[in-house]
């Protein structure tokens, strides 16, 4: 069933402010991907605070146009939707996460970072990097791995000293017979 003009104004309103207010957002062409693989997509989007959403070319350009995206503006695939987060990372992360699992459903066409139109190499580049927590992680491994370090080589001293001492300790007489 088509959707009215009522909708459409709706929908162009909600893409305009998706664009304007999401730090993070990434078009994605997703031409033969199955209703059973959009849902779990969505749900799995959905569990790291990413909405997904699907509107055609035409409402699309014209929410773009109206939030004053700068820079050029990415060739739409057939079918485009929009992932969108709060956070700069997620969306390319999480839509990237979606793609090595299941090759050959969704193409990253752009997407948006901090107000202006970046490529699909950009995504590509922004999803390989890690989480907060995966980040936070390598921080703590890497002060941490020093300090480990430097308490396994003094084990070792401290070992090979007991050893040389205990070696060159001279061998107690033997008790006198009675």
């Amino acid at each position: 069933m088509p959707i009215t003009r009522d909708q459409k104004k709706e929908l162009i309103k909600k893409l305009e402010t998706v664009f304007k207010d999401s730090k993070g957002v990434v078009f994605v062409g997703f031409k033969g991907l199955k209703v059973n693989d959009a849902n779990k997509m969505r749900m799995g989007f959905r569990a790291q605070g990413v909405e997904y959403v699907v509107a055609k070319k035409t409402l699309m350009s014209r929410a773009l146009e109206a939030a004053g995206i700068t820079g050029d503006k990415p060739d739409f695939a057939a079918e485009v939707a929009v992932a969108y987060s709060a956070d700069n990372l997620t969306p390319a992360r999480e839509v990237g996460g979606f793609l090595k699992k299941n090759k050959d459903m969704l193409q990253i066409i752009g997407g948006i970072f901090d107000g202006t139109f970046i490529t699909k190499a950009d995504v590509v580049a922004y999803a390989s990097i890690p989480d907060k927590k995966t980040l936070y992680a390598q921080v703590v491994n890497l002060f941490n791995s020093p300090i480990q370090r430097f308490v396994i080589a003094t084990s070792e001293i401290a070992k090979k000293k007991e050893t040389a001492a205990g070696a060159a300790a001279p061998a107690a007489a033997p008790a006198p017979a009675v």
